[in-house]
């Protein structure tokens, strides 16, 4: 994840993502939502999809970290105006974590 090559930082956050759902544990997802916060604004288009998979993922699976995942999701602003087809949810992050964690019952 830490590249400049923007495929493989994608790869790197997109198995983060995937870990996350999977086996949070042993993962320092403060950390990672520190890199978000810091860098997901000013990363390669390809690299930002995948980060706001992890940020909206830590929203969705980890209650405790929810909270601050969608502090960052309303502060970075990313995808807020993203099109969105009817009956979508929008990968906005906040909206997206709240539409799933409402799913969830």
């Amino acid at each position: 994840m830490a590249t400049d090559d923007p495929m493989a930082g994608r790869a790197g956050w997109g198995l983060t993502a995937a870990r996350v759902v999977k086996s949070p544990e042993g993962l320092d997802l403060s950390a990672f939502l520190d890199r978000i916060e810091s860098e997901m604004e000013d990363a390669a288009s390809e690299v930002q999809w995948t980060m706001n998979l992890v940020l909206g993922e830590i929203g969705i699976h980890c209650p405790d970290h929810r909270d601050r995942a969608l502090a960052i999701g309303e502060k970075l602003g990313i995808y807020r105006d993203y099109p969105v087809s009817k009956g979508c949810t929008s990968p906005f992050a906040p909206i997206w974590i709240n539409e799933m964690v409402s799913r969830q019952g």
